[in-house]
């Protein structure tokens, strides 16, 4: 089923998603925030730009956006999936608590802030691109891997089955990432000799074990994008985790 949304607000485009049943496209989308907000069950594709918001307690939807979306995609997010064949804005995955973002390409600041995990509920963030400052702000839980790749012109073909991947010109992250991070992982495709990690966490070369653990969400990213696992996997990464048991200990009067 297929929606023209132009001219449509967020409450009339959602009334007509909880009208639906299954696959549904929303064509014309211009900046309409909150869409698909709380859904399951559902398998959403959006042509446009969707606004802030998008996925917001998403609690086991599909959602894929040809293009770019804007900020606090999947904010609150319980579960379900969110792929973004493009850029996103900044707090992507603001408090996400499980399920999974894919993005093709960039995202901006605050990325992964808050995010957190419960039981069998492991968040994941897979952003194809470089991000910027702030990353993971916060951290408690989850999984954010940070690829630094450029898709090349052939990825943006109509039809091209296959990107062409160069390394990122710039380093694959902004300043001051895992700010606060106390829980939860973050994988970097780089060596990062230049980055500045703050005290309270350990960066270090991964190791195979460590791979493994996210080869499985790397492969689902190649997938959605068109591109070869083996050429992404085959590069120094390096995982970040928190190493004190209290982040915050200076801030306290008396310990």
């Amino acid at each position: 089923m297929k929606i023209d949304v132009k001219n449509l607000d967020y409450r009339e485009v959602n009334d007509k998603l909880r009208e639906t049943d299954g696959a549904c496209t929303l064509s014309g989308c211009l900046g309409q925030r909150f869409i698909a907000a709380g859904m399951a069950d559902r398998e959403i594709t959006i042509e446009g730009t969707p606004g802030n918001a998008l996925g917001a307690y998403l609690n086991g939807a599909d959602i894929t956006v040809r293009g770019n979306a804007q900020d606090a995609v999947g904010d609150t997010m319980n579960a379900g999936r969110i792929v973004v064949h493009g850029n996103i804005g900044d707090a992507a995955g603001y408090a996400m608590r499980g399920g999974r973002i894919f993005v093709r390409d960039d995202a901006g600041y605050r990325a992964g802030i808050h995010m957190k995990a419960y039981r069998e509920k492991v968040p994941v963030m897979v952003i194809g691109g470089r991000c910027g400052s702030f990353l993971g702000e916060y951290q408690a839980g989850g999984v954010i891997v940070v690829l630094g790749l450029t898709h090349g012109e052939s990825a943006l073909a109509e039809g091209a089955s296959e990107s062409t991947l160069v390394p990122a010109a710039r380093r694959i992250v902004g300043n001051f990432p895992c700010t606060g991070m106390h829980g939860g992982k973050m994988f970097l495709r780089t060596d990062a000799a230049d980055i500045a990690f703050p005290w309270q966490v350990t960066a270090r070369p991964a190791e195979e074990e460590d791979l493994a653990e996210i080869r499985g969400y790397v492969e689902e990213y190649c997938q959605l994008f068109g591109c070869d696992v083996s050429e992404v996997m085959d590069s120094p990464f390096t995982v970040v985790t928190p190493d004190s048991r209290n982040p915050y200990k200076q801030l306290y009067v008396a310990n």
